[in-house]
């Protein structure tokens, strides 16, 4: 008789816990989270004109001479197989890609294969990051304006107005996040 009452007692309290924390618990901090924080509880999406373009969290390609681009990606900007290359700094491989995306980067740009910087040219570890250096970004504002026929110094102040800072002012590095960065110039330029 005990040990039967020890299995209702243990199937109950199982029970119990799985409603409070599988079920009432993830609720009560979705709720919090839609709440405090809604734009990133729903992704940190990125409207225009009422539609999701994108999601500031996560990089997308641009292509053409008119855009600014993102970082490569290894996972071809597939956000469900985000991952990194997973080829080693001896790679030579990857040393191949790397001479390969430099040399493109340069001839697209027009500078010299030395003033291409990194984040050009090799993918973060996730491979769907948003953000590029100021020094890419400054990079392509010659190319960007000769394509949209835009002023440099215009294309420049864009540049400069989406140039984030350090985190709190001294984590991580100065950054641009390319979708917002193109979606200003889409709209200074009407497309």
């Amino acid at each position: 008789m005990s040990m039967l009452r020890q299995t209702v007692a243990g199937v109950l309290l199982l029970l119990a816990f799985t409603v409070v924390l599988g079920l009432g618990y993830p609720l009560v901090m979705t709720g919090v989270g839609q709440v405090a924080f809604p734009g990133q509880a729903d992704g940190s999406l990125v409207r225009l004109q009422g539609r999701d373009v994108g999601s500031s969290l996560i990089g997308q390609e641009f292509t053409g001479t008119r855009w600014f681009h993102s970082r490569p990606s290894a996972p071809s900007y597939d956000a469900l197989a985000s991952a990194g290359s997973n080829l080693g700094p001896n790679s030579p491989d990857l040393l191949e890609a790397v001479q390969q995306a430099r040399a493109q980067v340069a001839r697209q740009n027009g500078v010299a294969p030395g003033d291409v910087p990194p984040d050009a040219v090799t993918s973060s570890g996730s491979g769907l990051d948003p953000h590029i250096s100021p020094a890419y970004a400054d990079l392509q504002v010659a190319r960007v304006a000769r394509a949209r026929g835009m002023s440099v110094t215009d294309v420049q102040q864009l540049v400069d107005d989406h140039t984030q800072g350090r985190i709190l002012g001294f984590l991580g590095e100065p950054r641009v996040n390319v979708l917002e960065l193109n979606l200003a110039l889409a709209a200074a330029t009407g497309g």
